[in-house]
């Protein structure tokens, strides 16, 4: 209809193009892929060992010396490797080692050429399949070597079958859980699980034609972090009888020296060898390595290496003091860089929670306020930049565009753009403290072509107040919690949770109250939840659902509703046309809104003549009411005043377009009732529906207006932002302003009770109006009356006619508890059923659940397209 709807079609079929295109690089991408790994074979040096469940493992095996005379041979040396890596990893130490023994290094299973798909990666999954290896090759016994990841694998391969480890070598290695990453196992397994889930859509949704796979970042590196949980390795490490060598460079950014220093505290038999080196040494410093393995190993097979029973005693005493958390180190190195990165990445989907959570971190000290900061900030600055950019290289039209839409609203934008024309640069601060206003004044800064260096300045002055506060206040908050919580001590997870809720709370009660504005929003938002009229879905109608289904199945028919209205589909449940329900009506048509059907994507100018000559029609041109031939609950309808209006209010929809005249007046809901047997029906509810509105005193702006009217400021964020635009003039003394044209609750609308209206001429006007249209038993009308005394006399228009799904809206009269709201539906649908079985013996159809869902999905796909 607009040219907007025009280009409509023409963008898809780009946008199907584009799709298609995608989905064969993709499927592309996978063949590869699969034939690749299909045609892959072990490279000449590699030996291959079949263990359980046909897991095929990769492995090295160099030096078989002969012993000298009666000497006995030496142990062999397991060499396991780290993630990611494989057996190459020991290249150089091998070698380096094989001169005096024999030595194996195998590729865990999904790395290097082991097989790659395996149901479990993790280290005590590894350990089992290490312990095979070591059954196929009829090795009995060995020393073990575990370098980083491979070092949890040699003390899970300890733990299984001590016996047959004589020693181990920790080399870089991993251990306890409070030394790794975050030092909790929840926040580990949380980070480890983002990093899963980004690398596995790299993986399968990226046509990269297996420049992924087995790489750095593969996805059995995902796994095996994802599915390794460290914890059990302080057990094992007390537990451990045998020598050990702990080798750790001072300078690992990876696994910190700390981790090594408890290793060696836990263990009291250990001997530590402190490199100057980094994480890496492995591969750069083999012979050193080897030359300080070595002689451990000799002293082992030689007995005099120490055991746990043979360890100092006060390195044992020591050993079984109880790991102290305060003396934890805040996260460093390479932990700290993915970290901070994590938490700039974090502040692009919510920035308070973000701060909050940081500042939960600073309070357990695995991070300092400043890098906590810092990383705050460069995420928040980065992000706001970008809704800036979008503003000024997209225009105005990015609002209508995800992701833009769904933060971001036209009348939101137009409000911040009056708001910035008025007061300047100063917006941009002071939209950092004022809820729901900083995303667009900062993407009108961009449309109005502000400033770049103005915007920034104005911006790096806001969050360096804003974030440092922040996240300051939530550290207090978490330190307070924790020294007054004993098991916020001991759970660094709990104690994050905690603190980020109390943090949560905290701010988005004191924020509010720090302007008029705000206090007026947050006792609306309060109120809101406190009143039952304006509960969600979710909470109000499971009762209701339970006593329909108590219903159907007393009556053996739980479908039996649908046959209340047979000339309605499903007795209007779903999907129902409201055109053909006015159609219906054979009597009385003067009571009927005037109403235009127009048919889907009708061109602009045949909807231009049509309309042109419907309101030849009419009494007046102009307002007319645009609605979806589908929907309920006042989804899509619109009141125009202008052919522009109406244009862009029909391209918003979906399906046939309804343009209804406009009927002046007071709007009431009339909730009408026949049994099939009875000659006459029954009037059970009168709603009056008050359409908002306020007054004006002079000198309070319209805003102020809404914000301090009892009733208009529980639905003040529908008013504000439908009213942007004249939100700061100022209504004369006396004045009234009309929030609302709709009586619809969603819109602001109050229903009250008004069975007092009822009269014996409204009854039998109303029930002449029902006698007249075949196979109507049950439903709501929606009319439109001068005035009180007009309805009480049957002088009325109707609206709508609504089927089994309307209600006897006066329920929703503040006067009303929920209970009665619930027994007044309760009792309703008891009716409707009754009426259904009715009708369903006289031949009426009951539709089945096949058919129910069906419509749901047809009347989804209308509704879907009409908010897209």
């Amino acid at each position: 209809m607009a040219p907007a709807a025009r280009r409509a079609p023409a963008r898809r079929r780009v946008w199907l193009l584009v799709a298609l295109a995608y989905v064969a690089l993709l499927a592309a991408s996978h063949f590869v892929r699969a034939l690749r790994a299909s045609t892959s074979t072990p490279t000449s040096s590699a030996r291959v060992a079949t263990i359980g469940d046909g897991v095929a493992i990769a492995y090295s095996d160099e030096g078989r010396p002969a012993p000298a005379g009666d000497a006995p041979a030496a142990l062999p040396v397991l060499l396991i490797h780290g993630s990611p890596g494989d057996r190459s990893n020991f290249a150089d130490l091998s070698h380096a080692l094989s001169g005096a023994r024999r030595t194996i290094a195998p590729d865990l299973p999904g790395f290097g050429e082991s097989t790659a798909d395996v149901p479990d990666y993790s280290i005590a999954a590894h350990a089992e399949d290490v312990l095979e290896l070591l059954d196929a090759l009829q090795i009995e016994r060995v020393h073990v070597v575990g370098f980083s990841m491979g070092g949890g694998v040699a003390l899970e391969l300890a733990g299984q079958a001590p016996e047959r480890v004589a020693s181990i070598v920790m080399l870089s290695a991993i251990g306890v859980q409070e030394l790794e990453l975050l030092g909790d196992y929840h926040l580990n397994h949380a980070v480890h699980g983002a990093q899963l889930a980004g690398l596995f859509v790299a993986h399968e949704l990226l046509p990269h034609f297996g420049l992924f796979d087995g790489g750095m970042l593969s996805l059995a590196y995902a796994r095996n972090f994802y599915d390794t949980d460290q914890r059990p390795l302080r057990d094992r490490l007390e537990a451990f009888e045998a020598p050990m060598l702990i080798v750790h460079g001072k300078g690992d950014v990876l696994v910190p020296f700390a981790a090594a220093q408890e290793h060696h505290r836990i263990v009291p038999q250990s001997e530590l060898i402190e490199f100057d080196a980094n994480h890496f040494m492995v591969f750069r410093r083999a012979d050193e390595l080897a030359a300080a393995i070595e002689p451990f190993l000799s002293d082992v097979e030689r007995g005099v290496a120490a055991t746990r029973g043979s360890a100092d005693p006060a390195r044992s005493a020591a050993a079984r003091a109880p790991f102290d958390a305060s003396t934890l180190e805040p996260v460093s190195g390479f932990a700290l860089a993915t970290l901070l990165v994590l938490i700039a990445l974090a502040t692009l989907v919510s920035e308070d929670l973000t701060c909050i959570g940081v500042g939960a971190l600073v309070a357990q000290g695995r991070v300092e306020l400043l890098p906590g900061v810092a990383a705050c900030f460069v995420g928040i600055y980065v992000g706001d930049l970008m809704l800036f950019l979008a503003g000024r290289f997209l225009g105005r039209r990015a609002v209508g565009r995800a992701p833009l839409k769904w933060f971001l609203s036209e009348a939101r934008v137009e409000a911040s753009s009056r708001w910035f024309d008025e007061r300047g640069g100063r917006v941009i601060f002071l939209s950092r403290f004022l809820p729901g206003m900083r995303l667009p004044t900062y993407f009108v800064a961009g449309v109005l072509r502000t400033s770049f260096l103005r915007f920034s300045l104005w911006f790096a002055l806001a969050a360096l107040l804003w974030t440092p506060l922040l996240v300051w206040l939530a550290s207090r908050i978490g330190g307070a919690l924790t020294e007054r919580v004993e098991l916020l001590q001991k759970n660094l997870a709990l104690g994050l949770v905690a603190t980020v809720v109390v943090g949560l709370v905290f701010v988005k009660l004191v924020r509010p109250m720090t302007s008029d504005r705000g206090r007026r929003l947050l006792r609306a938002s309060i109120g809101r939840k406190l009143r039952w009229e304006y509960w969600p879905r979710w909470l109000f109608y499971p009762p209701i659902v339970l006593a329909c289904a108590w219903h159907g199945i007393r009556r053996g028919r739980p479908l039996a509703f649908t046959a209340v209205n047979p000339s309605m589909p499903h007795g209007g449940f779903v999907g129902e046309s409201k055109a053909d329900i006015l159609d219906g009506f054979r009597v009385r048509r003067d009571l009927l809104a005037r109403t235009l059907v127009l048919a889907p994507n009708a061109a602009p100018d045949a909807v231009r003549a049509r309309v042109e000559a419907f309101q030849g029609e009419l009494d007046a041109a102009w307002p007319l009411i645009v609605k979806p031939d589908v929907g309920q609950r006042g989804d899509g309808v619109s009141l125009v005043r202008s052919l522009d209006e109406l244009e862009r209010a029909c391209a918003a929809l979906n399906g046939r377009v309804l343009v209804q005249e406009y009927v002046d007046g007071v709007e009431f809901g009339l909730f009408y009732v026949r049994h099939p047997d009875a000659e006459h029906g029954t009037l059970l509810s009168i709603t009056r529906k008050v359409l908002p509105e306020v007054i004006g005193d002079g000198g309070a702006t319209l805003e102020q207006l809404i914000l301090r009217d009892p009733r208009a400021v529980l639905s003040a964020e529908a008013f504000l932002t439908r009213h942007a635009a004249r939100l700061t003039s100022v209504p004369a003394a006396g004045e009234c302003v009309r929030l609302g044209d709709l009586g619809t609750h969603s819109r602001g609308a109050a229903f009250l009770e008004g069975i007092e209206l009822l009269t014996p001429e409204l009854a039998a006007a109303v029930d002449e109006l029902s006698l007249g249209y075949d196979g109507f038993h049950f439903g709501r009308y929606d009319v439109r009356a001068a005035s009180d005394d007009a309805l009480r006399a049957g002088r009325f228009r109707v609206l709508e006619l609504n089927g089994v799904t309307s209600e006897s809206a006066h329920i929703y009269d503040p006067r009303y508890s929920v209970l009665y709201g619930w027994k007044t539906l309760a009792a309703q649908w008891r009716l409707a059923y009754d009426i259904g079985l009715a009708n369903a013996e006289r031949g009426a159809r009951i539709s089945t659940a096949g058919e129910l869902v069906r419509a749901f999905r047809a009347y989804r796909s209308v509704a879907t397209g009409a908010s897209a």
